[in-house]
């Protein structure tokens, strides 16, 4: 950040450190110690050591990854269990919460911009300036349809602000890493925004949103990969489909939109379709068909031929990851031991099948937990390990007040309901929560 602080330099291991006594300081209940919340903070906080490992020890750090990944797993699986969920105030007010918030995004904003992006993220970028002009794209495993939608503008805004047409090839390298902030910062707003939207919209508490808010930019994991646009794309639509989950439609669609960034939500579509009740499945997969079909269509636009098009379709959701075949040393799975893998990922099949089919009839509570569970899971058999697809769904988990009344009901349903107590004088609500507000009227 010394462009942008003159003076100021940290360090992962500094930020680690003072990260851990801030979160610890503002969301540690002193008060109540052997607490639901300070055991999910624990488990929050165990993740960053190997974050942190990775970067100087990977065999190490992948280790600990899979060993602390399997216990969060667990707490994922008993969330049912924890019938007492009472309310624990963070040791902060509203206004500090707020201005520690946006000064702490202000930083990750400085890191954003003064780190070089990745190849991988460069790679994404290209895709969507060759989508904003219609070319034919090379194949890339590392960035699907919705990538290549969000980084077209995000190359307009940049030659905007650069004021540079991108001639030549330093000018054009210059346009793609300032679109590669730009969407960086962009994607991280968006998840920090849905975490407060999900806690005023259905915690019925700002405070809520805005501590889930504040401390997913606190943990190290977010700091350490803030430019990692594949690590944040996919999460950011999940988490803003949870904000939209009354509206299958709308659900449906955003869902779609993050399968289009990466495979894994896929396994998320039988659990969500599963959630709603029949009318509303029908409106939540036609929302998922409506942006299939925009995908396809993308993809035919920068695709020269049949075999071209057939062949993007397959690489750009990263489908072949399903072969379970690893062809370097990243991860905790080698390429000596890829047998293993196989059963494990029988075991994540049959896991989703459970979680999908009970119980029958679920709420937000379920819906939260196991989705979360599911890509958690996925952790266990991916070549590698992305904390960011599922740290905005566990701070949904960890930090949500009791939702058994947050079901989702067709207006069909809801109709009936309102006829059934037409013979009273007092207004009806259909799932009201403790602050008095209601899921439907």
């Amino acid at each position: 950040m010394a462009g942008n602080l003159p003076g100021y330099d940290i360090n992962p291991a500094t930020w680690f450190y003072l990260s851990l006594l801030l979160i610890m300081s503002i969301y540690f209940r002193f008060g109540r110690v052997w607490s639901l919340r300070n055991l999910d903070l624990f488990l929050l906080l165990l993740m960053s050591p190997g974050v942190l490992l990775v970067k100087y020890s990977p065999p190490l750090g992948y280790v600990w990854l899979f060993i602390i990944s399997g216990i969060i797993l667990v707490r994922l699986f008993i969330d049912s269990v924890f019938q007492r969920r009472p309310r624990l105030e963070q040791n902060m007010n509203m206004p500090g919460m707020a201005f520690l918030c946006i000064s702490t995004f202000s930083f990750l904003t400085a890191t954003a911009i003064n780190q070089a992006p990745s190849e991988k993220t460069l790679e994404i970028v290209q895709q969507g300036e060759l989508l904003s002009g219609r070319e034919e794209t090379p194949l890339d495993p590392h960035a699907g349809p919705t990538t290549s939608i969000l980084a077209a503008p995000a190359i307009a805004i940049s030659k905007a602000v650069s004021e540079k047409n991108g001639g030549d090839e330093s000018e054009q390298l210059v346009l793609q890493q300032l679109a590669a902030r730009i969407l960086a910062v962009v994607l991280n707003l968006s998840v920090v925004l849905g975490l407060i939207f999900v806690g005023r919209l259905h915690f019925d508490d700002m405070k809520l949103g805005l501590s889930m808010g504040t401390l997913y930019l606190f943990l190290p994991c977010t700091s350490y990969d803030v430019g990692e646009i594949s690590h944040v794309l996919p999460s950011a639509f999940i988490v803003w489909a949870f904000v939209a989950f009354k509206k299958p439609m709308i659900a449906g669609g955003l869902m779609g939109f993050s399968c289009g960034a990466l495979f894994f939500p896929v396994f998320l579509l039988p659990l969500w379709a599963a959630f709603y009740d029949r009318r509303g499945a029908i409106r939540f997969c036609s929302a998922l068909g409506l942006v299939g079909i925009v995908m396809a269509v993308i993809i035919a636009n920068t695709s020269a031929s049949l075999n071209s098009f057939l062949l993007k379709s397959v690489y750009s959701f990263q489908w072949l990851v399903t072969e379970l075949k690893n062809h370097s040393d990243q991860g905790f799975w080698s390429a000596s031991n890829d047998v293993y893998r196989f059963p494990v990922f029988v075991a994540f099949i049959v896991m989703v099948i459970c979680l999908t089919i009970w119980p029958r009839k679920k709420n937000l509570e379920h819906l939260m937990a196991h989705s979360a569970a599911i890509v958690v899971g996925i952790q266990f058999w991916y070549p590698s390990v992305y904390l960011l697809w599922y740290l905005p769904l566990l701070l949904m988990v960890f930090f949500r007040p009791r939702l058994t009344h947050k079901v989702y009901q067709s207006d069909q349903a809801v109709q009936r309901k309102f006829q059934e107590s037409d013979n009273s004088n007092k207004p009806h609500y259909v799932g009201t929560g403790t602050s008095g507000d209601s899921l439907h009227r």
